[in-house]
């Protein structure tokens, strides 16, 4: 049998040939028009296999993967070609910010010219840093490079709500000629800042506006209905805030569960009605809020910070992202899980490092494990390394002190805050306190310093006239007469027609100087009809007789009616069914209500004494009974409750419901 030949080897396939670079730049160009992103990459993915190197390709690749939200990729790319003579700074601190990198991001931008694009990019970073004054900063640098564009404009204005200066804000947007109906976000931004100054009707009315400008706008862009409904989720957060504001609670709740059932793209409107519904609800239902919590936090994987999810991290606000993680503490210290509880408090202070929360949160979850005397210290330390933002510190210091029974220590914290100490309430507070203490001389030092202090204050609001009075009284009361009556005649001099001051000087120097006290009772003014009276004849009198007459018997008259109004009606006795009073039967047994063996007709059974004989067969074994008792111990289970601080020590209220204001980003 001859062999079988063997097969031919097949020749290589050819490779595909690559088209030349001015095809290639062209495909490039046309895709880019198109907003093609996928094809930008695949085409400069060409262009860097034939030319490695290419500025022109790398950017176009950087900037589309950018644009289709390709960060993590894009930053790769960035960063493979560092040692490439390219300037990509400003597209690594973009990237950076997308990956709320924000300190990073703002590092890449050092150095730079700056540039339109660089002052925008650095103003949004700067913004989601919570600094608004450097953004503004910036915005001012803008404003005279004369840009006309609305959305900067609109982010100008939103800084100016964030920063709290929401009076420049007509002024301001007469400066860069626009109006509130502009556009729905400047209106938003408009009705913020009317929220700021507490004007929340017409606050209201701007926000209706808004959302009718939005939806017209948004319509003639031909979006859809549930992508006009996100897009304009921010206001009807807002619009249930106000109504939150205004009291009415039951409304903002309805407006609150009807956001969140509509499960809305917007994921920060979704987290803010969440958070706002929680703060709403107080300790009512804390175990279901703290589902709602845990479903926008979550703990980075092998690591002991936390992140909120659906980027909500990137898409809040600092004050609004530490409220979220605040809230959830104060349900972790409802619940009682202290374990948790203790896990992100500890995690706070990195994650917020330029907050003063992290630290009131720790001193709050100390006092939950009632370690109060740590809590104490602690916020004491604080006080003394900050002296600039002692005044929370303090103030919860103080708070937590009392509640305790630590009465100096709370006494101590409020005479250190300097710009309060002096006013009435914090004087009446540490007064109450040092008399607690049995400390009366430290009382009236408290007083006579904040005598002094008002004397020397040049305040149109002065307060001299409410502690002068009441430093006089507490002297008076406790004995300090001579002290007291220079209080009262200082008081009388500068107010001659303060009747109370005259009264209370007339009391003290009846105590010290009888002539002074006469010659300032000449002073007072004199009661209508005592002026026929005689006070030694009255004195001397036996009292008022009993005149009968007419008016007597108008007045025997009166108390007889009174007496007959007085008496009790007498209802019918309500028999049992059936019962005939007629024919009640046998009168039932007086006895009854006794026990059996208290009764007179009680017998007690005859004891048999036949127990000891043996039955059965003789011979027989007496077998012992045994009996198998079988004990179910319950379990003694305790519910507590517990309770959470605002701020440390009082009542928990958790954060105060926040707004925001709408601030456009464009990548």
């Amino acid at each position: 049998m001859a062999p079988k030949a063997k097969p031919k080897p097949s020749p290589p396939a050819a490779k595909p040939q690559t088209p030349p670079l001015e095809d290639l730049f062209s495909a490039l160009h046309r895709h880019s028009e198109n907003s093609q992103y996928d094809q930008v990459v695949q085409v400069a993915d060409q262009v860097l296999s034939v030319a490695p190197g290419d500025e022109d390709a790398i950017r176009c690749k950087i900037v589309a993967l950018i644009k289709s939200d390709a960060i993590d990729k894009a930053l790769s790319t960035i960063l493979a070609s560092e040692s490439l003579p390219i300037d990509l700074k400003f597209y690594k601190a973009y990237c950076l910010y997308r990956q709320n990198k924000l300190q990073d991001a703002l590092e890449s931008l050092n150095n730079l010219e700056r540039s339109l694009m660089v002052l925008q990019l650095e103003s949004q970073i700067l913004y989601r840093l919570g600094k608004m004054d450097a953004c503004m900063q910036n915005y001012e640098k803008l404003q005279k490079l004369k840009i006309d564009s609305l959305d900067v404009k609109s982010n100008i204005i939103a800084t100016l709500v964030s920063a709290g200066r929401s009076n420049e804000i007509q002024g301001m947007m007469d400066a860069l000629k626009v109006k509130a109906s502009s556009s729905f976000e400047l209106a938003y931004n408009a009705a913020c800042s009317l929220i700021e100054k507490k004007k929340y009707a017409e606050a209201e009315q701007q926000l209706l506006s808004a959302r009718r400008i939005g939806q017209e706008m948004l319509m003639d862009e031909d979006y859809a209905d549930e992508e006009i409904e996100s897009e304009l989720a921010p206001i009807s957060v807002q619009l249930a805030y106000i109504q939150q504001l205004l009291g009415k609670k039951q409304e903002a709740i309805e407006a609150y569960m009807g956001i969140i059932s509509r499960n809305l793209a917007d994921a920060s409107s979704l987290a803010i009605a969440t958070n706002n519904l929680i703060a709403l609800r107080g300790t009512k239902d804390a175990s279901d809020s703290l589902r709602k919590l845990d479903k926008l936090i979550e703990k980075d994987d092998g690591s002991k910070f936390f992140k909120l999810a659906s980027g909500l991290d990137f898409k809040l606000s600092h004050r609004q992202r530490e409220s979220l993680y605040s809230n959830r503490l104060f349900l972790l210290l409802q619940t009682n899980k202290m374990d948790q509880a203790q896990e992100l408090v500890s995690a706070l202070p990195e994650m917020f490092p330029d907050s003063l929360t992290p630290i009131l949160l720790q001193a709050a979850v100390l006092v939950k494990e009632k370690k109060v005397s740590k809590a104490e210290e602690i916020l004491g330390q604080f006080a003394e390394k900050f002296p600039e933002k002692s005044k929370p510190f303090l103030l919860v210091r103080a708070q937590i002190s009392a509640a305790a029974g630590h009465l100096q220590v709370a006494a101590d914290s409020l005479s250190m805050i300097h710009d309060i100490r002096h006013m009435p309430a914090t004087v009446a507070t540490i007064v109450s306190l040092k008399e607690r203490l049995n400390d009366i001389n430290g009382a009236a030092a408290v007083l006579d310093s904040a005598v002094q202090w008002w004397k020397d204050a040049m305040t149109e609001d002065n307060k001299l006239s409410v502690i002068m009075p009441e430093a006089a009284s507490f002297k008076l009361n406790h004995g300090h007469e001579r002290e007291a009556f220079k209080l009262y005649e200082e008081l009388v001099k500068d107010h001659g027609n303060n009747t109370e001051a005259l009264v209370g000087l007339v009391k003290t120097a009846a105590r010290t100087d009888i002539g002074k006290a006469e010659s300032y009772e000449k002073q007072m003014r004199e009661l209508r009809g005592l002026k026929g009276i005689n006070v030694e004849v009255l004195e001397k009198s036996c009292g008022a007789k009993h005149v009968e007459g007419i008016n007597v018997g108008k007045v025997e008259a009166l108390e007889e009616v009174k007496k007959a109004k007085s008496k009790k009606r007498k209802r019918k006795p309500r028999y049992p069914k059936g019962f005939d009073p007629a024919n009640p039967g046998p009168p039932p047994d007086p006895e009854r209500w006794l026990p059996k063996r208290e009764r007179s007709s009680y017998r007690p059974k005859r004891k048999d004494k036949r127990g000891g004989q043996v039955k059965g067969s003789q011979g027989a074994v007496v077998r012992e009974k045994h009996h198998d008792v079988s004990v179910s111990i319950a379990p003694n289970l305790k519910s507590s409750q517990g309770s959470s601080s605002k701020g440390a020590a009082s009542s928990e209220q958790p954060t105060k419901a926040f707004s925001k204001s709408r601030k456009k980003n464009r990548s």
